[in-house]
């Protein structure tokens, strides 16, 4: 039989649903047939049971402002496994105003009484023109609501959770990354100081799997607790990617002293120090590959509906292929689309990389995935000059009243025309205008089939 549900997750509430979603056991010793949610109410003895074929599930007919304790079991051919802890999670009082469209037809239909079918019609009809003002358009608020219920409900797509909901830190990063014994890792040599500690190379020999070569992040001695929390959210945002130009978590150490976080060794380091390393030593196409796959794992992120808001060649590691992957998730935060336009604000008065973030983000710590495409055309630049530092000497007050002014960084020396112009579109004063990741990946990606287009270079260059 499956192992048990690790745990169980309130994507949403109304009135009379809850909606769930849940990871699979992490042993499932066999193909999962369907999953079994049991509820009822706290402090009732009946309970009652709905199944799914899929690792989520609204559970309907509930009552209103009642609290409900929920489990979750697995079941393959050899019968069901145990269920997760029993979780609390109470409906709302009044009915969700956000309710789809299409949740409430069936209702408008089923009515018997024309007074109430032409009620609920109105209502239906405010909602819809209220979003239409929102989002531009009755289709494409039709689209999103489609979007956002298939990221959430639809098989084999993966549901990220905030680590930072968590009370302890213990449960995020136990759910989403491995915990490894202390036997398995040999450091080797210090390569590195992080936020939190010192960055070393080390090796890993799991049991039944072949030695490899390994980063490994310490968490420094003297740690605060809160400094020990966002130590393992990292851990906890980055066990949840699966990405090739992602980096990629091996597993912690949370039971040692110190705390260790170890991650894939990327053998050319940090980006923006390789390039600088290595300066004019590649071809345009080359560059261009590096900018592509950068691209492609911000698309990735962006898909999953997180910001990374501190993306910057410093941020990114190559490996001995020239494979570039997105790392740093210190800053990282989910995204919460419920709305049209998911942001992240800030409420912390953090230190804000001024050089590489937008202009609204700087303005009103407001962040989204349009803030990162602003990022990754400072990352672009940085690229193609071979890791020149963006406007130079220029102080952060300076780059804050030029940007504002509308300057943009001029394109770097044989910088191709098409690349500085992807780089404009990038920095676009209004966000809703830049291009997203999944353009920038399919233009890169004819650049690249269409070399002849990266010969013809812009006139004037930065010196």
């Amino acid at each position: 039989a499956p192992s048990a549900v690790p745990t169980v997750h309130l994507m949403r509430s109304t009135s009379d649903t809850l909606s769930l979603s849940w990871l699979p056991p992490e042993k499932p010793n066999g193909v999962i047939l369907d999953y079994e949610i049991k509820y009822h109410e706290r402090g009732q003895v009946m309970s009652h049971t709905v199944t799914s074929q899929h690792s989520s599930a609204k559970v309907e007919g509930l009552r209103a402002a009642t609290p409900y304790v929920v489990q979750v079991r697995a079941r393959t051919v050899a019968g069901y496994g145990r269920y997760s802890n029993p979780m609390d999670f109470s409906t709302s009082l009044h009915s969700d105003p956000q309710k789809s469209v299409q949740d409430q037809l069936p209702l408008i239909i089923g009515s018997a009484s024309a007074g109430l079918v032409v009620i609920v019609a109105l209502v239906v009809i405010a909602v819809v023109c209220l979003k239409k003002q929102r989002s531009g358009s009755e289709l494409e608020y039709t689209e999103k609501l489609q979007q956002y219920s298939e990221f959430l409900f639809s098989p084999g797509v993966k549901v990220y959770i905030d680590p930072f909901t968590y009370e302890d830190p213990n449960d995020a990063v136990h759910e989403f990354a491995k915990e490894i014994d202390i036997s398995c890792v040999k450091i080797e040599e210090v390569i590195g100081a992080g936020e939190f500690g010192e960055v070393c190379r080390g090796r890993l020999k799991q049991p039944g799997r072949r030695e490899m070569v390994v980063a490994i992040k310490t968490l420094k001695a003297g740690y605060t607790e809160r400094q020990r929390r966002d130590f393992l959210a990292e851990a906890s945002i980055m066990g949840q990617f699966d990405h090739p130009n992602v980096i990629r978590l091996e597993g912690v150490l949370t039971r040692s002293c110190p705390v260790l976080i170890i991650t894939e060794f990327m053998e050319n380091g940090a980006l923006d120090s390789f390039l600088r390393l290595n300066d004019g030593r590649f071809t345009m196409t080359q560059l261009v590959g590096m900018l592509r796959g950068i691209a492609a794992g911000m698309k990735y992120l962006s898909d999953m509906n997180y910001v990374h808001r501190d993306l910057a060649a410093r941020n990114i590691l190559v490996n001995s292929n020239l494979v570039c992957k997105v790392s740093d998730f210190g800053l990282s935060r989910f995204l919460d689309d419920t709305s049209a336009d998911p942001t992240y604000t800030s409420s912390l008065g953090g230190k804000i990389p001024i050089r590489w973030t937008a202009p609204e983000a700087i303005a009103f710590r407001k962040f989204t995935s349009a803030s990162d495409v602003w990022s990754y055309g400072i990352v672009m630049w940085e690229v193609v000059s071979y890791g020149e530092r963006p406007y130079w000497d220029m102080s952060n007050q300076d780059v804050m009243t030029a940007v504002e002014q509308d300057y943009r960084l001029p394109p770097p020396m044989d910088c191709p025309m098409v690349l500085h112009q992807l780089m404009l579109e990038c920095w676009m004063k209004e966000r809703n205008l830049r291009p997203k990741f999944s353009r920038i990946v399919s233009t890169l990606d004819k650049l690249l089939r269409n070399a002849a287009s990266l010969k013809v270079v812009t006139s004037t260059y930065s010196g």
